[in-house]
């Protein structure tokens, strides 16, 4: 038996023995849950522990298990370096010592989980202390009998308690917890809590087990719902569900289409838009109120103040999907067979107003918002979602005929006649700052979630560019022993001027062979990152190119990745600094980039 067959039986081995572990429950079963997603490579498994779990949790463990899945996490209340401090102090390393395990390992909640002894020493003063606190539930049961849903209670009580108080409750938790729970509660604490996991499993486990249709509990699970206060049962009731007047619904999200939109039939069943390069979103008006929320269900009403206008003009009971977009009115600008009477700005003057708390009034002028509706949802009170997107549609251009604000706009229809003057029409895109073609049929009703059949989207090719290697360090996660995030450069005369990071791109052999050459080719050591003999060419490809003060190439590029591994081309070929500015010329934005279009 080769090694890859006995590391499959091996790994069907544990899954069994952690799915048949009904008797573990509370924080024990989540950890072990999170363990099992960790190990597993296929949809199915994933799905099958998820189901387990949910079957035997009890409700306020399904609750919190839920807020965790879909981003309702509790408020981090311990520094990264806190962790490092105690859990240096518990071992008696140096933290230089531990900083060098924490590059190898990749991650600190495994690190500190690896490094931990398997008792933790500590004295009377923990729980005297946390005693002293009002707040703190001094739990002493067993941690095989601590719930989930305890832990994260106390961790929103600890947000607000004294330093000690909190290093005290995390060093007891520590003497308490196995390897795989001290792993857990660490990524829980420490704000780093990510799974391999889409939400749209989570939903898909909760039908089997509560046997409801996927498409009710994805309505019934987004919103704004707090898991310390709601109950599993009022979470999914339809009653409940409707006393929240600001719940969207599931987004219907679109499939890639990778071949000639001719497989699709015939042009006249087909609704064509643009696909613009903004912030996907609901505004919904109910109750007298307005609310705008984001496709990661993320409430954003205070971010574009613009849109308040729409509580006022939009009927009782209506939701609309669209794409929140900086946009610049164009007056007297007729409508030819595609272009609306507005510009659509890059989308990096839409990043200076992302995530912060407060918007001045410079860059409400400088980043002006409208907001392009797709779709309507609900109209007075009633759910059009079923209805055909024809229908939607003419019902949709009355509303908006009707408002005649410069905030808000209609996505327009693109009209062609066969498919090929669509593919001449798509090569326009990046002229218009859209990103392709959003392809619907015009029979389809609105579904949750990703389908395929219906919608499709037809992205423009990305932009590309040649660049070396000059810096390595090692990724995280399953990556963590591999070399797997690269820094690049292009010429400048003699010199080599980084100019963006990527990791993601290669195949896992690929991404092997290229940390054999770190290894045998490091020329200088910073911390985690190596210097390496700039000798690697990749092909990069990136969405976007704007100005950037921040780095040291003058530009910024959005979401670069590696398209292919030059082997065919020597470093001296690679493209030069003044073929990014040409770039940033031809198709980016001039304006300086605030945010980081890396991220």
């Amino acid at each position: 038996m080769n090694q890859t067959c006995r590391l499959n039986e091996y790994t069907k081995i544990i899954k069994l023995i952690l799915l048949s572990t009904s008797t573990h429950t509370g924080f024990k079963a989540f950890a072990q849950l999170i363990h099992l997603l960790g190990i597993s490579t296929k949809t199915n498994d994933k799905l099958d522990a998820l189901i387990q779990y949910f079957a035997m949790a009890d409700d306020a463990d399904k609750v919190w298990t839920i807020a965790m899945f879909s981003g309702r996490k509790p408020k981090r209340f311990v520094s990264p370096a806190q962790l490092q401090q105690w859990c240096a102090e518990i071992t008696g390393h140096p933290l230089w010592l531990f900083n060098e395990c924490y590059h190898t390992v990749g991650d600190l909640s495994e690190t500190i989980a690896l490094l931990l002894p398997e008792r933790v020493e500590i004295n009377n003063a923990p729980r005297d202390i946390l005693t002293s606190s009002q707040n703190i539930d001094v739990n002493d049961e067993p941690a095989d009998i601590k719930s989930l849903s305890w832990y994260l209670e106390q961790f929103i009580i600890l947000a607000s308690s004294e330093e000690e108080i909190r290093k005290q409750f995390i060093l007891r938790s520590w003497n308490e917890l196995d390897a795989i729970g001290r792993f857990v509660f660490n990524k829980l604490i420490s704000g780093n809590f990510r799974i391999g996991v889409s939400q749209q499993l989570i939903i898909n486990a909760l039908a089997k087990v509560i046997k409801q249709d996927a498409s009710v509990i994805a309505h019934r699970l987004s919103g704004n719902w707090d898991p310390a206060s709601i109950s599993f049962s009022a979470l999914l009731h339809e009653s409940v569900a409707n006393l929240d007047a600001s719940k969207p619904y599931p987004f219907y999200l679109a499939y890639p289409i990778e071949e000639n939109p001719s497989i699709l039939g015939n042009p006249e069943d087909w609704q064509v838009e643009w696909k613009w390069d903004g912030i996907r979103g609901q505004v919904i008006k109910r109750q007298g109120e307005l609310f705008v929320w984001s496709r990661g269900e993320e409430l954003i009403t205070e971010k574009f103040p613009e849109y308040q206008v729409l509580k006022q003009l939009l009927p009782e009971g209506t939701v609309l999907d669209g794409e929140i977009l900086s946009i610049k009115l164009i007056a007297n600008n007729p409508c030819d067979n595609n272009l609306p009477n507005w510009v659509p700005l890059p989308f990096s003057s839409l990043q200076t107003r992302i995530g912060r708390k407060n918007i001045t009034k410079k860059q409400l002028q400088e980043a002006p918002v409208g907001f392009i509706v797709y779709d309507l949802l609900e109209y007075n009170g009633e759910d059009f979602r079923q209805r055909p997107m024809q229908e939607r549609r003419q019902q949709l251009e009355k509303i908006i005929q009707t408002l005649q604000h410069p905030v808000i706009h209609i996505s327009p229809v693109i009209l062609f006649s066969t498919w090929e003057s669509l593919t001449e029409i798509r090569k326009q895109s990046r002229n218009g700052n859209a990103e392709g073609l959003m392809l619907k049929r015009k029979t389809s009703d609105y579904q949750a979630g990703r389908k395929r059949g219906d919608w499709w989207k037809w992205k423009i090719d990305p932009l590309t560019i040649d660049a070396v290697m000059i810096y390595a360090q090692k990724g995280s996660g399953r990556r963590s022993n591999l070399y797997t995030d690269y820094t690049f450069a292009v010429k400048e005369g003699d010199k080599l001027v980084p100019f963006a990071k990527a990791y993601s791109g290669l195949t896992d052999k690929e991404f092997a062979e290229v940390d054999n050459f770190v290894k045998r080719n490091s020329i200088e050591k910073f911390g985690p990152v190596r210097t390496v003999k700039p000798e690697l060419v990749f092909e990069l490809a990136f969405e976007g190119i704007a100005l950037s003060s921040r780095h040291k190439s003058g530009v910024a590029l959005r979401f670069p990745r590696m398209s292919r591994w030059r082997k065919d081309k020597p470093a001296s070929e690679i493209n030069t600094l003044a073929d990014l500015h040409d770039m940033l010329r031809l198709y980016g934005n001039k304006k300086e980039d605030s945010a980081n279009a890396e991220d």
